[in-house]
């Protein structure tokens, strides 16, 4: 069976990784701005026991790649460009909410930042690209989060939906496509960033903010994040009825394997998926918020009230499709403490496969994964998906001949796609494959420029240097012609 036509390929990146200019045009800081990495224990600010409330103070010793990044900001036209000469019908990044709100909590929009993105937009569409565009990308403004505690404040509803709405109406035509929180099921992990969550109200332990966010704080960011969610389709569909509104969730962790067939170790896993997907997957696809999570809330000494208004809206504003990240598959072991990465859930080491990513990263590499996570998606929801992350990050430089034999690139996403393919020909709806990040950007996790994922090269290194200069990789070609021959390369 072939892939559906109107299939999506494409290449995901986002704004915070690749634009720069973090300080231009009006722009004012993110949660992001202030950290090496989003796995980074020591954000860039510090609590001012005058005004009692937490301020930007970056380490003069650490480089904070993410404010120059890859200078996407000036360089997206030609950027484009080489995603269209490799056959892209679609293109994924986000919109920085501070470009366009650069407090968050402003009235008025900034003129700049709009234009900015409505140009971005144009050519994507001139270059006939379909944009998919994420509103929120670990994007929160800091100073909501500073000044009001993020989202673990409903007040954050408010000036979401103005957000929301301002980029809906701008942007009307040109985006149909829209992802709401990308990766937002990451928050229990990562509070600051992929929840926008700070304890801002008498912090425990000031001098260590993210220690020091309450579990009480995390799950009202969650609270609320449902509410907006709702009120972000309810908009989109009002403002643009032939505009989709989709959820991003990480959604590696689905393939989360019992070691053994022990019943405990068989739950653990059923535990893992529903803590590290579910609990978000179902509000925003079923509306309904997990019962389940009444046992986790009594466990965290938390109280989590929803009232019957926001309940009805949860359950009527569902989103359009599902859209998800996968990198890998983990095993759970009642025996064996569960870790986390940028990659999703760490657990006991997979016998059964044999294929890992170069070190140092070493990630293991489980193809077939990506079919199960497909089929368990579509089971439980019966929406269309879309894959728009799933990659491989190799330690690479040019050699003499300017460029870079990429084959273990190649190699990793002949293997999932093949088995995307499968999973279609078992029925599920899946509409797209956007790999992430088809040009080097900065990495999410460790903030450093080590970690390429890049069909295409950016001269830039961890330490800050480099010319920018872009240069193709050995699977630029191979990905054009994966693109052009609507996934058949790799079906022969």
């Amino acid at each position: 069976m072939s892939f559906p036509k109107g299939f999506l390929w494409g290449g995901a990146i986002a704004a915070n990784q690749y634009e720069g200019a973090w300080l231009e045009d009006g722009k004012q800081p993110n949660v992001t701005d202030v950290l090496v990495g989003i796995m980074s224990k020591e954000p860039g600010i510090k609590w001012n026991a005058d005004t009692k409330k937490y301020e930007m103070c970056l380490d003069p010793d650490k480089v904070y790649l993410s404010h120059d990044a890859v200078d996407g900001y000036h360089r997206y036209r030609e950027d484009l460009k080489l995603m269209k000469g490799m056959g892209f019908n679609s293109f994924r990044t986000s919109i920085a909410w501070g470009r366009i709100f650069p407090n968050g909590n402003e009235e008025e929009p900034n003129e700049a930042g709009l234009a900015f993105y409505e140009d971005m937009f144009r050519c994507m569409r001139e270059l006939d690209m379909e944009p998919v565009i994420t509103l929120s990308h670990y994007e929160t403004p800091l100073y909501l989060v500073t000044e009001y505690g993020g989202w673990s404040n409903p007040k954050l509803i408010e000036f979401w939906k103005r957000y929301v709405s301002t980029v809906f109406k701008r942007y009307k035509g040109l985006v149909k496509l829209w992802l709401t929180f990308n990766e937002v099921n990451n928050m229990l992990r990562v509070p600051l960033v992929a929840g926008g969550v700070l304890t801002v109200d008498n912090p425990a332990d000031p001098s260590d903010p993210i220690g020091s966010t309450t579990k009480q704080d995390i799950w009202n960011g969650y609270h609320n994040i449902l509410v907006a969610n709702a009120w972000t389709v309810k908009l989109g569909h009002e403002i643009d009825p032939d505009c989709q509104v989709g959820c991003m969730l990480t959604s590696s962790s689905v393939a989360t394997y019992p070691y053994t067939c022990d019943p405990k170790n068989v739950f653990g896993a059923l535990e893992s998926q529903r803590m590290a997907n579910f609990y978000f997957g179902d509000p925003f696809c079923l509306g309904i918020v997990p019962t389940y999570l009444k046992k986790v809330w009594k466990k965290d000494g938390v109280t989590v009230n929803f009232t019957d208004e926001e309940l009805a809206m949860i359950k009527e504003y569902t989103v359009d499709f599902f859209s998800f990240s996968y990198y890998r598959s983990s095993v759970y072991d009642l025996e064996y403490a569960m870790k986390t990465d940028t990659g999703g859930l760490v657990g006991k080491e997979n016998p059964y496969l044999k294929d890992k990513a170069p070190k140092p990263w070493g990630w293991p590499v489980d193809p077939e994964g990506i079919r199960y996570t497909l089929n368990v998606l579509y089971d439980r929801y019966h929406l269309p998906l879309y894959i728009v992350e799933n990659g491989v990050g190799l330690d690479e430089n040019l050699n003499e001949n300017g460029t870079i034999e990429d084959d273990f690139r190649i190699h990793y996403i002949e293997e999932h796609v093949k088995n995307v393919n499968l999973a279609i020909e078992d029925g599920v709806d899946c509409r797209g494959y956007l790999y992430w990040g088809p040009i080097d950007v900065v990495s999410a996790g460790t903030g450093e420029m080590k970690k390429r994922y890049g069909f295409v090269y950016v001269d830039r290194f961890n330490d800050g240097h480099g010319t920018l200069e872009r240069a193709k990789k050995k699977s630029y070609d191979w990905y054009k012609e994966l693109c052009e021959s609507n996934g058949e390369s790799v079906l022969k």
